[in-house]
């Protein structure tokens, strides 16, 4: 079942566009090849809905107040660095047949042997980049990490099963996440400072009384 969006033209543009956020509205962009860019809003709860259901690799249906559809990635939102609300959102328009790039998130699943056994389990990447036509853009891909219980193993890229309607833009040996030793910390050596030998120091005679014993 396709997920759809509803969404509104507007004409506020610039630094007018924080009035839209106080009534609830995100100011967005819809681009892409062989289309004229569209100034849109949309309701921030409608938005969040569909952000958690779809992700930035699905594709999802606009539809305009006109009932006019428009096939789209979520392709960026950004956020306000204090507040962590969302500013503005960029929509990249995709067209049926033709191939785009994605990044697809890797959802780890199960539990590492090797982090009872007091080894490390490091995740070196959390998301993959294919290429595929929109209806073939998987929704995520699950690494399972049950099988990881000795130092040294990993998975790589290669180790998963990807659809030969998805085409993998990030190297095949790129390691997804592998087991290592913990670091062993160095042992302090104690400072030791040298013994300090105590002279006397022994005054020149005085003169006066040289001449006072003569």
């Amino acid at each position: 079942m396709p997920i759809e969006l509803t969404v509104k033209e507007r004409m506020i543009l610039g630094k007018k566009t924080k009035h839209l956020r106080a009534e609830g509205l995100i100011p967005a962009e819809l681009f892409g090849h062989g289309i004229e860019n569209k100034h849109l809003t949309v309701t921030s709860k409608d938005f969040l809905k569909v952000f958690k259901e779809a992700g930035e690799n699905t594709v999802i249906t606009l539809i305009n107040e006109k009932g006019e559809k428009f096939q789209a990635l979520i392709a960026d939102v950004m956020r306000d660095h204090l507040s962590g609300s969302i500013c503005t959102i960029d929509f990249h328009s995709v067209k049926k047949g033709e191939k785009i790039r994605a990044k697809v998130p890797i959802e780890f699943v199960g539990e590492a042997p090797a982090v009872k056994h007091g080894l490390l389990l490091v995740k070196v990447t959390d998301e993959i980049e294919i290429e595929a036509l929109p209806e073939h853009i998987p929704h995520r891909f699950e690494v399972d990490l049950s099988n990881l219980s000795d130092a040294s193993q990993s998975i790589a890229l290669r180790d998963l099963t990807i659809s030969e309607q998805v085409k993998a833009i990030t190297p095949l040996e790129s390691i997804i996440v592998t087991v290592t030793e913990p670091a062993k910390e160095k042992e302090e050596t104690p400072i030791t400072t040298p013994a300090v030998e105590t002279v006397e120091a022994t005054q020149p005679p005085n003169d006066k009384e040289e001449e006072i014993k003569k």
